[in-house]
């Protein structure tokens, strides 16, 4: 499956499938001409698929260099950013060069923003391993690094050249790395497709369907100016918060999402009259995936507020906040208050 985003100055086309690491090299061949490449990858992935998605590139006539970040959010900062872009220039990689980024989401956040900023900007191509970058991070050209301050504080819009999707990574999956993709794909369908939540097991149809809603939107607001990308933000403002406030690593990106939905819902049926039988549908959704629907005690609420004061989401001191109205149907709103967020933060323990 081929699902285009059609932006007016850089559409490119991401490839949905099984079996699609093999065709990597003649793919990437197809958008950029062949030459020095650095695939970019983690601890984790590297030893599964790296030496597969280097060879197909070799053999589509590219010369690659394999350099391996720590796993895990810690790598998403500025010094892995400037190991890699030295380790670039020690490989000889110059502005006719590219990056491949083999991974979950923070690679391709990290991959991604070391080749926005390269001789300012070389051609990544991205190939997303994990759920949550195959429906989401991957695709709409986000890249950047957390900051002491808050997540993806530090960053650059970079499309990429092409996405290739292998649906056959999502299979060496640990259960609870599985799971937390889900909170993005349950996201999806809260503001897009709500029917999608009763379509969840078709992977690469499914897979595919979140693309194309990823698509569409960042197609309409490359660049969050006019308020339609924000709608992504559903369930990530009060997310992100907890995500940073428990220290990155005790909870997946998805994880904390998930308290960030549950948050987000239950305002949209007190401030947009969203019907409780759509609330609890997406509740029973995340939980069918064994995310948590309650916060723990010592995740202190200041710590949550202080984390959501620093977030790209605050604009002048106000949150730009998005609930819904309707399954499907989502809209950013201004009238959510501290005291609203505190309120559903502490609900969140309840």
């Amino acid at each position: 499956m081929i699902v285009s985003v059609p932006l007016q100055r850089s559409p490119y086309d991401v490839h949905v499938g099984p079996g699609l690491l093999d065709q990597a090299g003649d793919l990437s061949a197809g958008v950029i001409k062949p030459g020095r490449c650095a695939l970019i990858s983690d601890s984790n992935v590297a030893p599964l698929y790296a030496e597969r998605v280097s060879r197909s590139l070799q053999d589509a006539g590219f010369k690659v260099g394999t350099l391996v970040a720590p796993a895990g959010e810690n790598s998403k900062s500025m010094e892995q950013v400037s190991s890699l872009c030295e380790q670039m220039i020690e490989a000889g990689l110059d502005r006719s060069s590219a990056v491949v980024a083999l991974g979950g989401g923070v690679v391709g956040d990290l991959a991604g923003f070391a080749a926005a900023i390269y001789y300012r900007g070389i051609p990544c191509i991205q190939v997303p391993t994990t759920i949550v970058s195959q429906v989401d991070s991957s695709v709409g050209g986000k890249t950047g690094v957390n900051a002491a301050g808050g997540k993806n504080l530090i960053g650059a819009f970079h499309q990429p050249r092409l996405v290739i999707a292998d649906t056959d990574t999502l299979a060496t999956l640990p259960a609870r790395e599985f799971n937390e993709g889900f909170a993005e794909v349950i996201k999806h369908a809260a503001i897009r497709d709500f029917a999608m939540l009763d379509a969840l097991d078709d992977l690469p149809a499914l897979i595919a369907r979140n693309v194309a809603i990823k698509a569409a939107v960042v197609t309409k607001d490359e660049f969050e100016t006019k308020g339609v990308r924000a709608l992504l933000n559903f369930g990530h403002t009060i997310g992100h918060g907890i995500e940073n406030a428990a220290g990155y690593g005790r909870y997946l990106h998805g994880e904390a999402i998930s308290l960030g939905l549950v948050a987000a819902c239950r305002l949209s049926v007190e401030k947009a009259g969203l019907d409780p039988e759509v609330r609890d549908r997406i509740f029973a959704a995340l939980e069918r995936y064994q995310l948590p629907l309650s916060l723990p005690p010592d995740i202190k609420t200041d710590d949550v507020l202080s984390a959501m004061r620093k977030d790209k989401k605050f604009h002048g001191g106000s949150v730009r906040f998005v609930l819904l109205n309707k399954p499907g149907e989502a809209f950013v709103s201004h009238d959510v208050t501290e005291a609203d967020i505190v309120r559903q933060i502490e609900a969140l323990r309840g």
